[in-house]
């Protein structure tokens, strides 16, 4: 059936049973297109319907005649018989980002991903797909190229409309010379299984934020509203171009615009697709923002009606009434208002989920507490505010903006533990000795009333003053202990990795211009928050899985396969001289400890976030669904963990706040929290949505120093030192520590390669001397933005400076 991405006020299709299916089909989109064609904007609805299929048009001679380029997929029982069997294998498809024509799936069956090479083998499957993987015989194995592969530039010019009359044309053409050239030098020591996928199990097609290319719209009449065929081409490299039939083809040029995928028939090179709607200008901020949050399908309608008839009616003037026995606010809840307890966050912060506080025993123990704001007597469970919580499954921060889990009146009031108001808590307290050991640990809901809102630095300084009072010396007493606490998690093996965190200053809340971009600096009290929340997490853990072993909401982090390392230690062996023992969680840490440069201080943080990228996703699940011995999070180093300590903003604390008030006979559990399947359910939602909102606000952070360089290269040259991080038969992949971002050195002419000792040597303009660099070294970039001519993207180019100046390359 044809489908509408808009509402046709009037239109109604009735269908016909199965077997009349295709006929009803056909009769209705005639109909439909009749119908539109009928109205006064006709022009922009039909853009909205999808598609068609192959056999509701006339092909063109050429696609009449064109080849099949794309074996047809096997049927779904085959399909299931061959996975069940062990004959074929299911995962997802991972797309390269720098070699469209290649790609892999990830399966059980191997220790390292199946390698797919060329159109036909990926056969049409998108990134996301599920699909299913025929592996081939282990002679006809191979390894991943080691050359930049661009569909755009590969793809240069290539007709939309596939009019060209040859059965192949020159795209075909070029792309199996692009092939043949890698076969001829894929190193064979990197070997790894390789095949082609048979079957597509479930789509992950979706709406994608697309440019329309200047060049594909038809040359003869570039401004004609007549309908014409074009390429639409997504923002992420991950994706391929998407052909569109668009009667706005000018109007769309130079805007982002949301492109659906509808289908991708054997005989064409591109999925097709159809215009769902424009978002505005290219580079101009709404849209940019807007664009990015559809690009990770982060929910960010308003709160509707429903939602917001679940708050509390009194709105801002609600306070926890006075405690009194009959006061239902107050049952079994302890009170702990005369508690020194203080928050740390960062500046700025609204949503405030947790507070702390400890305090010496007459014994000469410390008492020391984490409180967690108590969103679970707010958001009750199968009501429509709780639906949408889960539908939304975490809170996205974006460099300006933060996109809510739950509506403002609880995150940054009614719920968010801001100091001299009292609030709603859940508290974990345990007795701790000196030396940080548990004595004694108890869970309770509670009343408390926050003496202080501290920034990281201003904890710090806190910390660090040498006039004491009572609130210092609280802060004092807790980053003991967290000390004590960090050095017996790194003892037992945690791994203390690193991720490219940068800070970008805008010029006014109102503006939002970058200003300026800096790296994040850690204080001791960053850590001091941290190793709280870590006990607290785990402290929950044990016992929830304790009272539900079927049903426990846990997070888990699986080891990495060694061979997630290997070519990283292979690296550090040969250029470093250095080892990397990956046997285990505690001696990876010892050797990460072990990788330093003492000419180069930033050295041991490249291979920390170099060993992250190795790592697998850490995850939520359901205790009863995975074998008891893998409950383990590696990066950790603890045998169970959940996430308790940020209700406010992820879903799944919430849920385990509702199964701790169970365990600890508060509530009673609700139905939903006892089924395992509804929570497997829930948790999947959860962790994708965790997955995006975590790329959404990386993107964030790229896009707004995008802007930072794109204002300082129009005022000076921006040259940055950035570390080599891969090495390209044709470029270099490098890492700018400074502004936490990656991009790409191309080379235009010749350069000598080494695979085996990651080196390329590159000549200098005049040919007259020479240069070889290596994975790690130190090079001097030129950074800048430019406008693609044709899709009219923004994106930074980087040019080599130092040890050769590559720019007249």
């Amino acid at each position: 059936m044809v489908q509408l991405a808009g509402t046709l006020p009037g239109a109604t299709l009735v269908l016909g049973m199965e077997r009349e299916r295709k006929t009803c089909r056909l009769i209705a989109t005639s109909l439909v297109r009749r119908y539109v064609e009928a109205m006064k904007n006709s022009n922009q609805l039909l853009d909205l319907l999808s598609a068609p299929g192959s056999e509701d048009i006339e092909p063109t001679r050429a696609v009449g005649a064109r080849q099949v380029l794309y074996p047809d997929y096997l049927p779904v029982s085959t399909l299931l018989a061959g996975v069940k069997s062990g004959q074929l294998h299911q995962g997802h498809f991972n797309a390269n980002p720098y070699n469209y024509l290649e790609g892999n799936v990830p399966v059980p069956a191997f220790e390292k991903p199946i390698l797919l090479i060329g159109r036909e083998n990926m056969n049409r499957a998108v990134q996301g797909d599920v699909v299913v993987v025929e592996v081939f015989d282990p002679k006809e194995w191979k390894a991943p190229a080691d050359e930049v592969v661009d569909q755009e530039t590969t793809l240069k010019n290539d007709d939309a409309d596939d009019s060209e009359e040859e059965l192949e044309d020159d795209k075909d053409i070029t792309e199996r010379k692009v092939l043949q050239s890698e076969a001829s030098i894929r190193p064979p020591s990197a070997k790894q299984p390789t095949g082609r996928i048979v079957g597509i199990v479930k789509r992950n097609w979706r709406s994608y934020v697309c440019h329309i290319e200047s060049t594909s719209l038809s040359s003869s009449n570039p401004t004609s509203l007549s309908q014409q065929t074009v390429f639409a081409t997504p923002v992420s490299r991950l994706l391929p171009r998407i052909r569109m039939r668009t009667r706005q083809a000018p109007a769309l040029l130079g805007q982002k615009i949301l492109v659906t995928i509808d289908r991708w028939d054997s005989t064409s090179r591109y999925p097709e697709g159809h215009f769902v709607r424009a978002l505005g200008q290219v580079e101009s901020k709404e849209a940019e923002q807007e664009s990015l949050l559809l690009e990770y399908d982060v929910p960010y309608r308003p709160f509707g009606k429903a939602i917001l008839d679940c708050l509390p009616p009194e709105g801002d003037n609600w306070v926890v009434p006075p405690k009194g026995d009959s006061v239902p606010e107050w049952k079994d809840r302890e009170d702990l208002r005369d508690l020194l307890i203080c928050s740390i966050d960062p500046p700025g912060c609204q949503d405030i989920d947790d507070a702390l506080h400890a305090r010496p025993l007459p014994n000469g123990n410390i008492e020391a507490g984490v409180h967690i704001a108590d969103v679970s007597h707010f958001v009750h469970p199968d009501t429509p505010m709780d639906n949408e919580a889960a539908a939304r499954g975490s809170t996205v921060y974006l460099v300006d903006k933060r996109i809510d889990m739950l509506p403002s009146l609880l995150g940054t009031n009614l719920c968010s533990l801001r100091p001299y108001v009292e609030r709603l808590a859940f508290s974990v307290i345990w007795e701790l000795t000196p030396n940080a050991k548990i004595v004694n640990i108890r869970f309770t809901k509670s009343v408390i009333a926050s003496k202080s809102a501290f920034t990281y630095d201003e904890a710090q300084m806190r910390k660090d003053d040498p006039n004491l009072n009572d609130l210092t010396k609280s802060i004092r007493l807790l980053n003991s202990l967290a000390q004590k606490l960090k050095a017996g998690r790194m003892a037992a093996g945690a791994l203390n990795l690193a991720s490219p965190e940068v800070k970008i200053h805008l010029d006014s809340a109102e503006s939002s211009d970058p200003i300026d971009v800096e790296q994040k600096v850690l204080k001791e009290t960053n850590s001091l928050v941290e190793d709280f929340m870590l006990l607290a997490n785990i402290s929950v853990a044990q016992k929830i899985q304790e009272t539900f072993p079927q049903t426990a909401v846990l997070r888990r982090h699986l080891p990495p396969p060694p061979t997630n390392f290997e070519k990283l230690k292979d690296i550090l062996q040969k250029r470093k001289g250095m080892t990397l023992d990956v046997s285990s969680s505690g001696a990876l840490a010892a050797s990460l400890d072990r990788c330093v440069d003492p000419q180069e201080p930033a050295f041991n943080t490249l291979v920390r976030i170099m060993t992250t990228r190795c790592m697998l996703s850490a995850e939520y699940f359901c205790s009863g669904s995975v074998a008891r011995d893998t409950f383990g999070h590696y990066g950790l180093a603890t045998p169970i963990y959940t996430h308790f300590t940020s209700p406010i903003r992820r879903f799944a604390d919430v849920l385990a706040h509702r199964q701790l008030a169970a365990a600890i006979n508060y509530s009673s559990l609700h139905p939903t929290l006892d089924s395992k399947s509804h929570i497997e359910r829930v948790l999947e939602t959860v962790n994708r949505r965790h997955r995006m909102a975590q790329m959404a606000g990386r993107a964030s952070v790229e896009f707004y120093v995008g802007l930072a360089l794109k204002s300082r290269s129009e005022k000076e040259t921006v040259i940055e030192d950035a570390f080599v991080i891969r090495t390209f038969r044709n470029g270099l992949g490098v890492f700018i520590s400074k502004l936490g971002i990656e991009g790409l050195v191309m080379f235009k002419r010749e350069i000598q390669f080494d695979a085996e000792n990651y080196t390329i040597t590159v000549p200098s303009a005049d040919g007259a001397s020479s240069a070889t660099i290596a994975v790690f070294d130190k090079v001097k970039v030129q950074i800048g933005v430019e406008k693609d001519k044709n899709t009219q993207r923004g994106k930074v180019k980087m040019t080599l400076v130092s040890p050769i100046d590559s720019r007249a390359l």
